[in-house]
């Protein structure tokens, strides 16, 4: 994987949001071949392990498996659990200097979530975190199956909904995480994996 596999839009996407929030959708960023190529190396080379949320006084494995990588301390606590980050890999390394380049935004840390097929999926949160500090950017790289993606305000419950493409990037910013919540909605018309890898920035 080198840089020319890369291709960025000269111009910046518009808000898919509103109001209260910031989402820019900037399309497919990779060659089609090499998401290919990146899709299965991450498959089998990264540390996937189901993940585990403390919800309702119950200890729950999810059915979604996730990788958590970062420098060095940068560890991230959510749903009860703190994350130890591994170290960075060459791939996740590169990905994340291009991203760096395109969102002017420096990330320490990256989750990587595996969703083995559709009926797979996340419910509605905000990734509102303390270590992400009040207003968070977060870019989501996403690999294999296209899925939909959804917004819900959570005061008037407007809704945005887009599918996200293999090898693109969607990048949430501003006080987003503040008004609006997303999901991953399940779907049985999906039978592909999709990976997405969320670039964060965790606080000191």
């Amino acid at each position: 994987m080198d840089q020319s596999c890369f291709h960025f839009p000269t111009t910046t996407p518009s808000n898919l949001l509103p109001h209260e929030g910031e989402a820019y959708y900037h399309g497919s960023i990779l060659e089609t071949a090499q998401a290919d190529s990146l899709l299965e190396k991450l498959l089998e080379s990264l540390p996937w392990q189901h993940d585990e949320i403390f919800l309702f006084g119950k200890t729950i494995v999810t059915a979604r498996q996730v990788a958590w990588f970062g420098d060095t301390n940068k560890c991230y606590t959510y749903s009860g659990k703190t994350h130890q980050p591994s170290p960075w890999t060459k791939e996740l390394l590169l990905i994340k200097e291009e991203i760096e380049k395109r969102t002017d935004t420096s990330y320490n840390s990256c989750l990587a979530n595996l969703y083995q097929e559709g009926e797979q999926g996340m419910g509605w949160h905000q990734d509102n975190e303390k270590e992400l500090g009040p207003n968070p950017t977060i870019a989501s790289l996403s690999l294999g199956a296209e899925r939909r993606f959804d917004f819900r305000h959570k005061e008037t419950r407007e809704k945005i909904s887009l599918h996200l493409a293999h090898g693109s990037l969607l990048l949430m910013t501003g006080n987003t995480q503040h008004h609006w919540q997303h999901q991953l909605p399940k779907t049985k018309k999906v039978t592909q994996p999709r990976i997405n890898l969320t670039f964060r920035t965790i606080q000191p």
